[in-house]
């Protein structure tokens, strides 16, 4: 006869096969964890649970009460690191837009600087706009409202939207300026550029002094590893109170959480705190 926990098991596989084969739209700027990727780590949790119950964990083969149990066992665990996988990953690829967003910033900065060398060397500024455009293809625009001669600080505004180059409104303000006052176009470029390198500076001390902050919320969020391992060390089975019971559950659940909201609130500060500077 075909135990329940074989029937599980079967019917566990031919969804996770189904959920794999089965086509999903990519949603531009998730966070890299779609519905049908959790649906199939779900899944394979409940395919654990049929095995281990299989080889007779959880209990006397045939009893409802100790398949629950072994469910509780298996299916909270596996959601909790799950959850936590699924909560790190979006903070590392908000992490990764800020630092793309920084670097962005830091290519306005140069942009500038070029260009104030441009116009002070007595090149005109539409080749001194396509020069810039050749190096950064974000300018392209930019550099054709000026053949055209269309609005070119409505461009300069444009580029900026992007994010990390909202320094660019600065550069419209002084391109329009300049046209409207006869005011030289590359001393306001310049004085743009100095005022942009000294915004670097500070930005670079601000981001020396949340370094130690983010170390620090990381090492307190494996700290608890550490203690685990010593636990162990000292005769103790923290891991599988923490597995085994339901207080444990409740613990391990909660301090994943505390974990992973920690970390997100230290990049959360860290993140207003740059923006400030």
């Amino acid at each position: 006869m075909v135990s329940p926990a074989g029937v599980l098991a079967a019917v566990s596989v031919a969804a996770a096969v189904a959920l794999l084969l089965r086509p999903e739209p990519q949603v531009p700027g998730g966070w890299g964890v779609g519905r049908r990727g959790a649906l199939t780590l779900a899944t394979g949790l409940l395919v654990l649970l049929a095995v281990g119950r299989l080889a007779g964990v959880g209990g006397v083969a045939g009893t409802g009460g100790a398949l629950g149990v072994g469910l509780v066992r298996l299916l909270v665990p596996g959601l909790v690191v799950l959850a936590a996988a699924w909560a790190l990953l979006g903070l590392h690829r908000r992490r990764r837009r800020d630092v793309q967003a920084q670097e962005r910033s830091e290519r306005v900065r140069e942009t500038c600087e070029a260009l104030a060398a441009e116009l002070a060397a007595g090149r005109p500024p539409g080749a001194a706009l396509d020069r810039a455009a050749d190096d950064w293809p974000l300018l392209a625009p930019v550099a054709e409202a000026q053949r055209v001669g269309a609005d070119v600080p409505a461009a300069w505004r444009a580029a900026s939207t992007v994010a990390g180059a909202g320094d660019l409104r600065l550069v419209a303000a002084a391109w329009q300026v300049a046209h409207r006052t006869g005011h030289g176009l590359s001393h306001a470029v310049a004085r743009v550029a100095a005022d942009l390198r000294r915004a670097r500076g500070t930005r670079r001390i601000v981001a020396g002094e949340l370094a130690s902050a983010r170390a620090t919320a990381r090492l307190v969020a494996v700290l608890p590893v550490a203690a685990l391992l010593m636990g162990s060390g000292a005769g103790g089975d923290p891991v599988a109170f923490l597995l085994g019971h339901p207080v444990g559950l409740a613990c391990l659940a909660g301090g994943v959480a505390l974990a992973v909201a920690g970390l997100a609130w230290i990049e959360a500060l860290a993140r207003e705190a740059g923006r400030q500077a």
